[in-house]
């Protein structure tokens, strides 16, 4: 019989598979007291804590690649895989055709013109420095009649809380339409995830990442260059109980963060939400 137990903030997960879709978060958990071979609950296909499958400790994979092996050893040895060929990437253009994905010299292009200065003097992105934080840039819809091609750039100003959109003709160089709204807001670009981990390490709260980082290396966590990270923007809809100080969450920009050590442990992180309009860290839950 199996025991679920929900672990306090900061504790070491020793996760085989972890996923984020949205502000959902997948953990596949080791159970104590579930042997090598057993399935435990929350685990993708039979994977054990540490993601070992089929290791040792006699599990059927293991076994069944040994009798194969066997029994190639029995008939003679095999011939050797022919080795890959790799085929380069076509040439990419620097401008695309029709709708052709926007090339990387239409997205430098594309957000140069969005980032006029005239138009970023006056907004902030999220570390407070000046400009607006860039989200993304994507091709806009064409317009019927028209062969030009056009990118919709995607800004937050932090300075004000809203989402910049600005719509640019690559072929004319001219921002043709700009605007912006409060209230939305678009999944979180890694810049912003990154400045959310350092709030997290430089808050009281972040205490117990460093102890379970330590924990788990032996090591000083010092900075955020020493975890893998990813997450999205914590959306308070999508949750029973919002605590009063992430009430503004929506209207600000809010994001939750899944941790690592780089090549091992989880560290969970998902009980603590950066506010970085705010820059402030609350727990959850």
């Amino acid at each position: 019989m199996y025991e679920i137990a929900r672990r306090h903030l900061g504790k070491v997960v020793a996760g085989a598979a972890m996923a984020v879709t949205g502000t959902a978060v997948a953990v596949a958990i080791g159970l104590p007291g579930v042997s090598v071979g057993q399935t435990a609950p929350g685990t993708v296909g039979g994977t054990a804590a540490g993601g070992a499958t089929g290791g040792g400790g006699g599990s059927g994979e293991a076994d069944g690649t040994g009798a194969a092996a066997s029994g190639a050893g029995t008939q003679g040895q095999a011939a050797a895989p022919q080795p890959a060929t790799v085929v380069p990437p076509a040439a990419e253009g620097e401008k695309g055709v029709g709708g052709d994905p926007l090339t990387d010299d239409e997205l430098a292009r594309a957000e140069a013109l969005a980032l006029a200065p005239s138009a970023a003097t006056a907004q902030q992105d999220v570390t407070g420095g000046r400009g607006p934080q860039r989200l993304g840039t994507r091709l806009a819809d064409p317009i019927p009649g028209d062969a030009s091609r056009r990118a919709e750039v995607r800004l937050y100003d932090y300075g004000r809380d809203e989402l910049v959109t600005r719509t640019v003709n690559l072929d004319t160089g001219k921002v043709e339409s700009s605007g912006a709204q409060r209230g939305v807001q678009p999944s979180a670009h890694p810049e912003e995830l990154r400045e959310a981990l350092e709030l997290i390490l430089a808050s009281p709260l972040g205490k117990g990442v460093k102890e379970d980082y330590k924990d788990a290396t032996g090591k000083e966590l010092t900075s955020g260059e020493q975890l893998w990270f990813n997450g999205d923007v914590y959306r308070t809809y999508r949750e029973s109980h919002v605590p009063a100080a992430l009430a503004r969450c929506g209207e600000h920009r809010c994001v939750r963060l899944v941790t690592k050590v780089l090549n091992g442990a989880w560290i969970d992180t998902r009980n603590l939400i950066v506010d970085l309009s705010a820059r402030t860290v609350t727990r959850v839950g």
